[in-house]
């Protein structure tokens, strides 16, 4: 599905301010906001941990903003009985107005599956969330989330395979972020008042501290500077195989593998809870 000439536009405009961001080193790459030494980089910036203890918990953000890019990382989230504990990661902008991509792993008891929520705001609009089991332990290894966020739509995957996509249907009155830079965060927290079966298994803090590992950010992004125009990229991003993904969008693989994770492992959708929406579903579960 092509979006016409507002598309076309994006895509010229986002090419004046284009930076290739690599793979990259979390010295390099990220901050720590807070935590104190709860949040750790290792092993000469290729290897970062966030710890949860009862004092506090701990989070990052990229140094860079982003409007558009596709961003890989890759997690081991915290092991044994992780119930109350929440980790997250995702793109954002700031204000009240804020658009944001969601990544968030709700802990659970020791033997039962993670949670993975996921959701998306416009313009401070969100209440679009999917929530999925994955069909893997993802305390036991490292795999890679993945949100590509290009004009035509945003798609979340998991070690190469997609699980949702939210398309831009502007022209159908949908909000779609794309105006606004987007920084990458990550924390672990304690949401034991909602985060696992709703606030009834409470944290035990004799499990802490709680630790997720990070590894492997990889950025193929455009870059956004107070200037607005910091690019010096000598080619041309849009014939550059590099840039591909600014006009990625999923094949009829794409779509089958989208189909067969929601149909064995989605857990919620808001497009199908009829309690929520009892006057119509929004405009984007229909199209």
């Amino acid at each position: 599905m092509k979006m016409k000439s507002s598309i076309g536009f994006l895509l010229l405009y986002v090419t004046t301010l284009l930076v290739i961001a690599s793979a990259g080193n979390f010295y390099q790459d990220m901050e720590i906001t807070w935590g104190d030494n709860r949040a750790k980089i290792l092993e000469n910036g290729q290897f970062l941990s966030l710890s949860l203890d009862k004092a506090s918990g701990s989070g990052f953000r990229s140094k860079n903003e982003y409007l558009f890019g596709k961003i890989d990382m890759q997690l081991k989230l915290v092991p044994g009985n992780s119930a109350g504990t929440v980790t997250t990661y995702y793109l954002s902008s700031q204000g009240s107005t804020h658009d944001e991509i969601d990544f968030e792993f709700l802990g659970n008891l020791s033997g039962d599956p993670y949670i993975l929520h996921t959701n998306v705001f416009t313009q401070g609009k969100g209440n679009r969330e999917q929530q999925f089991y994955l069909w893997f332990d993802p305390t036991k290894d490292f795999h890679t989330y993945s949100i590509l966020w290009n004009p035509q739509s945003i798609i979340f995957s998991v070690d190469g395979t997609p699980i949702r996509e939210f398309k831009n249907l502007e022209s159908k009155g949908v909000g779609y972020p794309k105006n606004q830079a987007m920084r990458i965060y990550s924390s672990l927290w304690n949401a034991d008042d909602w985060a696992t079966r709703g606030g009834l298994v409470k944290t035990d803090w004799a499990q802490a501290p709680f630790t997720a590992s990070y590894r492997n950010f990889n950025a193929q992004a455009c870059v956004w500077t107070s200037s607005g125009s910091s690019c010096s990229s000598n080619k041309s991003p849009t014939s550059s195989s590099a840039q591909s993904w600014l006009r990625e969008s999923l094949d009829s693989n794409g779509i089958a593998k989208i189909h067969w994770v929601q149909k064995n492992y989605m857990i919620y959708n808001y497009c199908t809870d009829t309690k929520r929406f009892p006057q119509g579903f929004p405009s984007e579960c229909l199209a």
